[in-house]
């Protein structure tokens, strides 16, 4: 049994798992998950800089996970940073600024380690369910990007699109600095059209079609869910593992989008951080799976998380 911790830090969010890993039976064990929505993504597509504000709102939560994972005496700890940091032409600002309070310096992966990190955390324990047919399409809609990644027992084929819900919302649904309140339908329709081109993207590396199950991953997908149950709070063990049919996800995703910022924040299981950009993930999402002719959707709350703790153990 090893202790590690593993900092998965996105366009929208950080985020810290620190667990008891056992090799041998293939079992993490939570010791303590947290979620801060730190949107250091903000304004990267349009200036390619991270913002100081941005900075320092992710320095911040990483000053709160370092007390975390000292309290837990985790042994190892692997950090690693995605799509905004990647993209950002100030990223040696963030890279020091982590090392400083982590002693750690932050992994800027490429979009295929993301992907099999992904890949790995959502489906170790889906191993053996006969119910769930191979290959998986395991989709990780994050604020800057979406993985793809179709699989077995590995990764067969893996690929990573510039449409997050982050990098969504600010290229088409933001006018004069305010998030469209609801955006006018030609926005949601080059909205659409953005991400159609990028799924025609993913395909030439991804046989997306192929798929017999589709896994969804990260906070859009789960905060789907959540409304679809009408849970009264946000629930992680409701959410895992739950399914979400497609027509139950066009009417969220549409409700979505023609709602006010009043209405979605008004949701019990909505983050506050996700209100202004939920709708553009939800419509990822249900884009997917009309590509693909999904009839639904199995939720994990286990994703690239794990699957850095998982290559840390």
């Amino acid at each position: 049994m090893t202790r590690v911790a593993a900092v998965d830090c996105g366009t929208n969010s950080i985020r810290l798992l620190v667990a008891d890993a056992d090799p041998a039976t293939g079992e993490l064990t939570d010791l303590g998950r947290r979620m801060t929505i730190v949107r250091l993504g903000q304004g990267v597509d349009r200036t390619g800089r991270l913002a100081p504000e941005a900075l320092e709102r992710t320095f911040a939560a990483c000053r709160e996970y370092a007390g975390i994972i000292k309290e837990h005496g985790a042994e190892r700890l692997r950090f690693v940073a995605t799509s905004a940091s990647r993209d950002a032409e100030n990223r040696d600002e963030f890279v020091r600024g982590v090392l400083d309070i982590l002693g750690v310096e932050p992994e800027v992966i490429s979009g295929d380690q993301e992907a099999a990190f992904s890949f790995t955390g959502a489906t170790k324990e889906l191993t053996g369910r006969d119910h769930l047919p191979k290959p998986y399409l395991v989709v990780d809609i994050g604020g800057g990007s979406t993985e793809f990644v179709v699989g077995d027992e590995g990764v067969r084929a893996a690929r990573s699109v510039d449409i997050g819900c982050v990098r969504m919302t600010e290229r088409h649904l933001v006018r004069d600095g305010v998030v469209s309140d609801p955006p006018s339908e030609e926005q949601i329709a080059a909205m659409r059209a953005d991400i159609e081109a990028a799924l025609d993207l993913a395909e030439q590396t991804v046989p997306l079609r192929e798929a017999r199950t589709l896994v969804g991953l990260a906070g859009s997908v789960t905060t789907v869910s959540a409304i679809a149950q009408e849970l009264p709070e946000y629930d992680s063990r409701a959410i895992h593992h739950s399914r979400v049919s497609h027509d139950r996800v066009r009417e969220i995703t549409e409700w979505l989008l023609r709602s006010t910022h009043a209405e979605r924040a008004a949701v019990p299981s909505m983050h506050p951080g996700r209100v202004d950009v939920i709708g553009a993930g939800a419509l990822v999402l249900l884009s997917i799976m009309e590509r693909i002719g999904a009839e639904e959707v199995v939720v994990s709350e286990h994703d690239i998380l794990d699957g850095i703790a998982w290559s840390v153990a």
